[in-house]
Order: C-alpha cells, then sequence, then structure tokens
C-alpha cells in the first residue's frame, strides 16, 4: 500500500465564520488513514484560525498554505515570506497555473522552492505538462492540466500516469506525483490507483466537508 497524499487547496474562499463551520463538520467525518497524509491550505487570512483549529482538536491532517513570496523578509508590501509562513505551514503549494497566468515565471518559482526549502516548508510544485521545469529539491510535483481545472472535465488517469511516470523518470529528487483537475469521490480512484499517482491536488472539492472526506476514504 503506497503513501498518499491528499491536499486540498482553498484558493480564495471561505470566512472565518465558514472556515470554523467547515473544521467543525470535517473533524466529526474524517477518519485517519494510516497511508493517507491530508494537507489543507486556506488563504493567508485564516491559516491562523485553521492552525489553531487543528491543533486545539488534535486533528491529524497537516496545514499548507497557497503561496509564498520570492523574497526574503523586507520592503515587499502585500507579500507573505517563507519564514513568516512556517510559522504555521509545513507544505506550500508554489507555481498554480493560475499564478503563472498572472506572469510568474519559472525562475520565480525557482525562487520560492528556495525559500520554502531554507524555512523546512516542503513545496508541492504545480506544472501543466511533464516539459515545465521542477526547481532542485522539490520531491512533491502536482499536475494539473489547464483544460481539467475548475471544467469538471478531468484529464484521463492513463494519460496522467505517463505524465507522472515521465516526471519521476526525469526528475530524480521527485517522490510524489499528483494529480489535480476536476477531482470528485467519483473519479479519484481511479488517479490514484495508478502506478505513479501518488495522491491529488483537490480544488472545488475541498470546500465540501463531506465530499472531501469522500475523497479521502476514497483511497
Amino acid at each position: 500500500m503506497k503513501d498518499l497524499l491528499i491536499v486540498g487547496n482553498w484558493k480564495e474562499n471561505e470566512t472565518e465564520e465558514e472556515v470554523l463551520t467547515f473544521l467543525s463538520d470535517f473533524s466529526k467525518i474524517y477518519e485517519e488513514r494510516p497511508n493517507v497524509k491530508v494537507i489543507i491550505c486556506p488563504s493567508y487570512l485564516v491559516v491562523g484560525e485553521v492552525w489553531e483549529f487543528i491543533k486545539s482538536n488534535n486533528i491529524p491532517i497537516e496545514l499548507g498554505v497557497q503561496d509564498i513570496s520570492k523574497f526574503p523578509e523586507g520592503a515587499h508590501t502585500g507579500e507573505v515570506s517563507a519564514r513568516q509562513a512556517a510559522e504555521f505551514a509545513r507544505f506550500t503549494i508554489i507555481g498554480h497555473s493560475e499564478r503563472r497566468a498572472l506572469g510568474e515565471s519559472d525562475e520565480d518559482v525557482k525562487k520560492k522552492v528556495e525559500a520554502a526549502l531554507k524555512n523546512n516548508i516542503e513545496p508541492i510544485v504545480c506544472v501543466v505538462n511533464d516539459n515545465v521545469p521542477i526547481p532542485y529539491g522539490a520531491k512533491i510535483v502536482a499536475y494539473e492540466p489547464i483544460g481539467a481545472i475548475g471544467t469538471g472535465n478531468p484529464d484521463t488517469p492513463e494519460n496522467a500516469e505517463r505524465i507522472a511516470s515521465t516526471i519521476k523518470s526525469n526528475n530524480g529528487e521527485v517522490l510524489h506525483v499528483l494529480y489535480g483537475g476536476s477531482v470528485t469521490s467519483e473519479n479519484v480512484h481511479k488517479f490514484i490507483q495508478m502506478q505513479n499517482i501518488d495522491g491529488v491536488l483537490v480544488g472545488g472539492a475541498s470546500l465540501d466537508p463531506i465530499e472531501f472526506s469522500s475523497i479521502i476514504n476514497q483511497c
């Protein structure tokens, strides 16, 4: 039985009240699985609330963030440094296609990975295909084809497996390749049963505590 990572990317969603409601509902139905690590990545405004709830209620899940700054601490208005994020998070998503669409470059991704590793944060580097460069030191890669993100039209498990296999073959440091893009409780098992797919990066479905729990249970 391989180890799996299930990452919930909440994106620009959830107020403090909604977060606490989600966590309360989720904690009542979530069942820990020995081979599955669950990581939730909320927006920065509610990271503290999620961290406090997880800690106070001893919920066996990890906390991540959706992005970090490529800069060290300093005069960078609106940015959050890796050192600041490390106070709460053990993981960070880096290079999501939605960030790249706003102008984030491969060099930016490289700098962010370096900053994360320097501060003991595990980067989850997102790529849209197997040609995107993966910075040295990154051990977790999430393959997210653009046409599958938020469309309800996921890639085929067979093609995702081909991409995952190529990524691992071309990048010896990579230990885990996740699939992301319209993941649901109905299709998740088809992806994680593939030899080289080691989990999923879940978007919209991770905002529903029942559906997200169901996704985890399918693994």
